[in-house]
């Protein structure tokens, strides 16, 4: 699957900082799986700055995140091909998120081949400890207002007809930061539903992307972390549910390769295609 498809696929990895676990060997590892799985739009989370470099010396166009660390580790949005009109936001919504010091969020316009379009594409860092679920639900409400902002500034040359949120969002489905971006709760007065793309395909599935069953979770800072499903791929819905298909979604170096294990996240691909027919219409109402 590629744009040349008739599709978009996306992915997005948390890949642990190379500092960790021979972090080259992890690199190589990670490299060779985005080569064969093409991917057109890629989030990734703990990069360094040559990870940057090395993106964008593979032919990647590259956004990358407002905020990294003091050591250098921070996140990038890459695509294939140019990105249009991109803005940020740092998510520094109390004073908490001061030691959240990579948190952010970057909305990038994209423009595909017909049928799919103009697609907006947001990826989401929200702060990462356990405890911090009042941060990510206000995180949660800036990337959406993010969404609603970057959707208006670029409509008046060409309105925006999709839009997808990605990435590590440190809570598991039932936090009410995903069940607001999923519209199962509002939050702060308003509300917004994405479609979640493992959840569309694998239904009831726990599919966690951070396990104790990966020995880089067991190995690493927390190794009493039970099976945790925190990474996504979400499709904001319109008054008729999402606008494309998920048309599949699935885990991706979840075993070692060649005995190494490429992170302590697994990482998590989708594809989305055109639906059958416009929603909004019955399928005998379409011109």
């Amino acid at each position: 699957m590629s744009e040349t498809a008739s599709g978009v696929r996306l992915m997005t990895m948390n890949v642990l900082a190379p500092q960790y676990a021979d972090g080259a060997s992890r690199r190589a590892v990670l490299a060779r799986e985005i080569q064969r799985l093409r991917p057109d739009v890629l989030a990734l989370q703990e990069v360094t700055r040559e990870d940057v470099a090395e993106l964008v010396g593979a032919g990647w166009h590259v956004v990358p995140h407002p905020r990294w660390s003091s050591d250098g580790v921070g996140a990038v949005l890459a695509a294939r091909r140019p990105f249009g009109h991109t803005t940020a936001d740092t998510l520094q919504v109390t004073a908490r998120t001061a030691r959240t010091d990579w948190c952010g969020a970057v909305a990038a316009e994209l423009t595909f081949p017909e049928p799919i379009g103009p697609l907006l594409v947001i990826h989401h860092k929200p702060s990462w400890p356990y405890g911090y679920e009042h941060e990510r639900e206000l995180q949660a409400l800036a990337a959406a207002r993010l969404a609603d902002e970057t959707a208006a500034e670029v409509a008046a040359e060409r309105p925006v007809r999709h839009t997808v949120l990605l990435g590590d969002l440190d809570a598991s489905p039932g936090a009410a930061s995903l069940r607001f971006l999923r519209g199962s709760q509002s939050l702060g007065g308003t509300s917004v539903c994405f479609q979640d793309a493992w959840s569309a395909v694998h239904p009831g599935e726990p599919g966690p992307t951070f396990s104790p069953r990966n020995p880089l979770v067991r190995r690493g800072d927390m190794p009493e972390a039970q099976d945790r499903r925190i990474d996504y791929i979400l499709l904001r819905c319109g008054l008729y549910g999402p606008g494309l298909r998920v048309s599949s979604c699935r885990r991706v170096l979840v075993e070692p390769v060649d005995g190494v294990q490429a992170s302590d996240h697994y990482g998590v691909v989708a594809d989305l295609t055109p639906p059958d027919h416009t929603p909004g219409l019955w399928r005998e109402q379409q011109p």
